[in-house]
């Protein structure tokens, strides 16, 4: 398998394999950048079809990790792992302590935190082998999960959009498409919900559907519809590359902001979503509310401090759509650049530790300009 030739390949730092024969853990973290301190990103458990998808999907998510920090004003760089296999069938306390032990191969330049596929008490399951985890608190109202801080950041972010795009200051009566009713749509869409939002759901799982339709009053609607809806706004926060040829051909809704990371399929699709009109929210900037939660939850910053950063989303989000209007460019380039402006050629005073000599060779595979 090529890593270096990849197509998703970014000059990531760091791309390690890591395969376990007795707990059957399969798993691949990748390190993209870690100018501004130690690569911090969620820890997704997901039944790939390959290998190769699985590999793709780590190199993206890291690179976003990198940006999504960056562009946030937080002192972190980007990074992420993957365990290949189901979450629902797979996921064993011995293969948890086998992950713990990978990250902790890598000494500190890896930091892990909950995903999709994984829960606070996994991450915890992951700790008793490694201490370079966070989103674990037993004091914090959620146990340290910062997935209810990620969905009021979308909550934010979505306001903004909605009122830069539709001059709209409240959110009675919009009409919002919230595609996947997860740990994170759900909750935002119990917050556009208590804001008077109108929502129509779907999502691969019926029970996640019939919660948001038996506790919000939500219109159900299967998944390929969920994009031609007549609606205000489209939330995307299930997977990624969700942003596609087939996908834009359908939207209607002049606002696109949502949780999921990645959405647009390729680069050029953002500029298909400026042609019609459609005002882009790039997911890194909209979805950062649990990296910032996150970040406090190690810094020991306040619950005050967090809530004002996690607003001035709207605020990064605004300075991206004057300068793309400025400009006549995306808002997702837009975004990089701002994202680059503040990593680029920047070095933390932070110190990467030294290079980690494996026990066991044979089992873990790496990529790496520096250990």
């Amino acid at each position: 398998m090529s890593v270096f030739s990849h197509a998703e390949f970014d000059q990531h730092e760091h791309v390690a394999f890591f395969h376990d024969k007795q707990s059957g853990l399969k798993a691949i973290i990748a390190i993209h950048n870690t100018n501004l301190g130690p690569a911090l990103g969620g820890c997704r458990m997901w039944p790939y079809a390959n290998d190769e998808e699985a590999l793709c999907d780590v190199l993206r998510l890291s690179k976003g990790m990198t940006y999504k920090s960056a562009v946030a004003n937080l002192k972190l760089g980007g990074g992420k792992a993957v365990i290949i296999g189901d979450p629902h069938t797979q996921k064993t306390d011995a293969l948890l302590h086998s992950m713990g032990e990978f990250i902790d191969s890598l000494g500190g330049r890896y930091i892990t935190a909950e995903d999709s596929g994984t829960k606070v008490a996994d991450i915890a399951k992951i700790g008793a082998r490694t201490s370079h985890i966070s989103g674990v608190m037993a004091c914090n109202e959620y146990g340290g999960d910062p997935s209810p801080t990620t969905a009021f950041g979308v909550f934010v972010g979505l306001k903004e959009a909605v009122s830069y795009r539709l001059g709209r200051s409240d959110l009675q009566g919009l009409k919002v498409a919230v595609q996947g009713v997860g740990n994170v749509g759900f909750r935002l869409a119990n917050h556009l919900k208590e804001a008077g939002a109108e929502l129509y759901v779907s999502d691969i799982f019926s029970q996640n559907v019939e919660r948001a339709v038996s506790q919000l009053g939500a219109t159900a609607v299967s998944g390929d519809d969920i994009f031609g809806l007549d609606v205000d706004v489209f939330a995307p926060c299930a997977m990624g590359a969700i942003l596609n040829d087939q996908t834009l051909k359908q939207l209607r809704a002049p606002v696109v902001a949502g949780a999921a990371n990645n959405q647009l399929a390729e680069p050029r699709h953002a500029e298909m979503l400026r042609d019609k009109g459609i005002l882009y929210a790039p997911d890194y900037v909209v979805n950062a509310g649990g990296i910032i939660d996150v970040y406090f939850q190690r810094s020991g910053g306040s619950q005050v401090d967090l809530a004002s950063h996690v607003a001035g989303i709207g605020e990064t989000l605004h300075e991206i759509f004057d300068r793309s209007e400025a400009d006549n460019l995306p808002t997702s380039v837009l975004a990089d650049r701002v994202a680059k402006e503040r990593f680029e050629n920047v070095k933390s005073p932070w110190q990467a530790p030294c290079s980690v000599t494996e026990d066991d060779p044979a089992a873990t595979q790496s990529y790496s300009k520096s250990a």
